[in-house]
């Protein structure tokens, strides 16, 4: 119920981050990048799915300034060094998709287009990276496709 204001870390367009305890975060999101709620939960499915290092746990919703908030859970990922995007984009055409602008990919055999993965998104930890907040949605033919 209480998301106290002075363990706030930093925001986006679309959410605003908390410090949790030690090892994880609190995010408070209103869903602007989507155009209904649904495709916000599909977005954090998605993510848990390619990302479990980084996975959202759904705590629940919460009215922040009269606006409808999801407010989840993630682990606290703290860099080592500065993320190279080049790379980012290289493991992500390796895994089948393709860059359509800065940094913006999309994968039409898996029918998602992922979006947002500028040097704040993703962290590199020891050389790996970590997607910590991703945008992603569901293209026209989604459901048309057959399971992976």
């Amino acid at each position: 119920n209480n998301i106290p204001e002075e363990n706030f870390i930093g925001a986006g367009a679309e959410q605003r981050v908390f410090r949790y305890d030690d090892f994880s975060v609190i995010k408070t999101n209103d869903s602007i990048f989507y155009s209904y709620w649904l495709d916000y939960f599909n977005s954090l499915l998605i993510h848990n799915y390619f990302f479990p290092a980084t996975a959202y746990d759904f705590l629940g919703f919460k009215i922040i300034k009269e606006h409808l908030h999801a407010v989840v859970r993630q682990d606290f990922i703290e860099a080592t060094e500065r993320v190279n995007l080049d790379l980012v984009r290289d493991f992500l055409v390796y895994n089948g998709f393709m860059n359509t602008r800065n940094n913006d990919y999309i994968n039409r055999d898996i029918g998602i287009i992922f979006e947002d993965l500028h040097d704040e998104n993703v962290l590199s930890k020891n050389g790996i990276l970590f997607f910590i907040d991703t945008v992603f949605y569901l293209l026209d033919n989604f459901y048309e496709r057959p399971p992976v």
